[in-house]
């Protein structure tokens, strides 16, 4: 990209933009109506709970997340942040893991556009409704969307967010403002209805709510003063998704009664929220839920579809990925043929599982999200682990809870929640043995790719081996990328790598100390 090629607006997104693409992607009135009365069925009246925890080890990997974004001004995200930890190998490993996950979960829920389509369809005016069109229509849409710069993605995001939660929110007051089937009360976070088997699917449930949590670090360069506004979005995108999710399904709960929503659950889990609304609102306010369903699922997929292209941008950047999907739209300032890219990537997906005559809500949905969901939770992690180790190589100013507890703890929690899933998947998927299997398989397996991809880097194009993940150069500096730089984006005075170096010869302490951060 030549010195006039124009950028990404910068300086436009605030605290609240950013937090409405998190909590966007996360598809609140989906993950409720859809997904939280499976949940209640597994885990009892103790479901709320599950969802609390999993928003509690979340917050925890946001402290040390969010202290890694005020040292890496970038816009690599995990793979920039595994790099300073890690090394060279493992970024460019998890930047090919972190673009096939995001892209996986975004293409899934095409499916689940289809599907919620037809039955909003079907619910509301009788009509049989083909999912493939919907999903092919709705691939338009969100290209259109995603072409058009940040701030217009982040008003439509705002208005739709609003909606989804207010019908979720008017549901609760119907509820409390008649005190629930037989009053209310708080058994579902009693250790008796907590510490229960099923606790740990309830878990893993709540865990693949939050996917897209950690994606607002993706949005540094478009933020507002990111060094605060960036730990901010995270911290409100989490702190809102555990309440909020802890609070409506404990909503639920009491409009049934604890002694009959798992019967009710069990019996219709599709239906569960919509018997809910149309006792304590009203049938109308079931139509619009049916609805926002269908809007909610289009605010995740245009959630993930920028996160992509911005990952698919820094990516380009690097040389990893083709240069021209590096090339910024002139008047909207997106990464445009981002866009055209994954569009015509998902294009080719779903017509091939329309083609094939499969579910899009049983195959394409659950069959291609659940490896996404898994590659994100892996990379989280890494992410964690790399944090700790960068903050035991340089000189900081952070304390032991952000760069060495909350890291170590966060890691700890998230890998036992990835066993959870690894244990459970047959829920997730509902798939045979054998497709579970290939499922759980391609996360190593893309991550394998990636570090031989990075291995090849190093010996053909070390040029871009070396400069992957580098800082970008100060304001009023000539931009100057063509000497390699360290993982800490300092420039390498000795050339380049050898082909025979190893990973952690790009890990060795700098003399250099870190800029002092400034609190957030």
């Amino acid at each position: 990209m030549s010195d006039t090629s124009p950028g990404l607006r910068t300086g436009t997104l605030s605290t609240a933009d950013i937090a409405f693409f998190v909590i966007s992607a996360a598809a609140p009135l989906t993950v409720m109506a859809g997904v939280a009365p499976i949940a209640i069925v597994l885990g009892g009246i103790g479901a709320p709970a599950g969802y609390l925890l999993a928003g509690i080890t979340l917050a925890i990997f946001a402290v040390g997340f969010t202290t890694m974004s005020r040292h890496v001004r970038g816009g690599g995200a995990f793979s920039a942040y595994i790099t300073r930890g890690l090394g060279p190998v493992a970024g460019i490993g998890a930047a090919l893991l972190a673009l096939v996950g995001y892209t996986g979960m975004a293409i899934g829920v095409y499916g689940l556009l289809g599907s919620a389509t037809a039955d909003t369809g079907a619910a509301l005016w009788g009509a049989d409704l083909p999912w493939l069109p919907v999903s092919l229509l709705g691939l338009v849409l969100i290209w259109y969307g995603g072409h058009r710069s940040i701030d217009f993605g982040a008003k439509v995001l705002g208005v739709l967010l609003v909606a989804e939660t207010g019908i979720l929110v008017l549901l609760a007051g119907g509820v409390l403002a008649r005190g629930g089937a037989d009053g209310l009360g708080l058994a579902s976070f009693t250790p008796g209805q907590v510490l229960v088997p099923g606790t740990a699917v309830v878990l893993a449930f709540a865990f693949a709510a939050f996917i897209g949590v950690e994606s607002t670090v993706i949005y540094r360069r478009e933020a507002r003063d990111p060094e605060r506004t960036v730990p901010r979005a995270t911290y409100v995108a989490v702190a809102f998704l555990g309440i909020f999710y802890a609070f409506i399904v404990w909503t639920v709960i009491q409009a049934f009664g604890d002694e009959a929503v798992v019967e009710a659950a069990t019996d219709d889990p599709g239906g569960l929220f919509f018997a809910a609304i149309t006792t304590y609102v009203g049938s109308w306010a079931a139509d619009l839920m049916h609805l926002l369903i269908v809007t909610s699922v289009l605010a995740s997929l245009l959630a993930f579809h920028n996160a992509i292209n911005r990952y698919a941008l820094a990516l380009a950047e690097e040389g990893v990925l083709p240069r021209a999907l590096a090339r910024i739209h002139p008047r909207h300032r997106s990464p445009y043929l981002a866009g055209v890219a994954q569009t015509a990537l998902g294009a080719v997906v779903v017509l091939g599982f329309g083609l094939a005559g499969a579910d899009p809500y049983t195959q394409l949905l659950l069959w291609v999200n659940t490896p996404g969901m898994i590659a994100l939770m892996v990379l989280m992690v890494l992410a964690a682990v790399a944090v700790f180790r960068y903050f035991r190589r340089v000189e900081h100013g952070e304390g032991v809870l952000r760069t060495v507890v909350a890291p170590l703890l966060s890691a700890v929690l998230l890998t036992v929640a990835i066993l959870l899933i690894v244990d459970g998947i047959q829920l997730f998927t509902g798939a045979s043995t054998l497709v579970n299997t290939v499922l759980l398989a391609l996360v190593p397996a893309v991550f394998a790719f990636g570090t031989g991809l990075a291995l090849w880097l190093r010996r053909h194009r070390p040029e871009v081996y070396a400069n992957f993940a580098a800082e970008p150069p100060p304001p009023g500096t000539d931009g100057d990328l063509s000497r390699p730089r360290d993982p800490g984006g300092i420039p390498k005075t000795g050339g380049t790598p050898h082909p025979g170096d190893t990973p952690d010869d790009d890990l060795e302490p700098r003399s250099e100390p870190c800029p002092q951060p400034t609190s957030s």
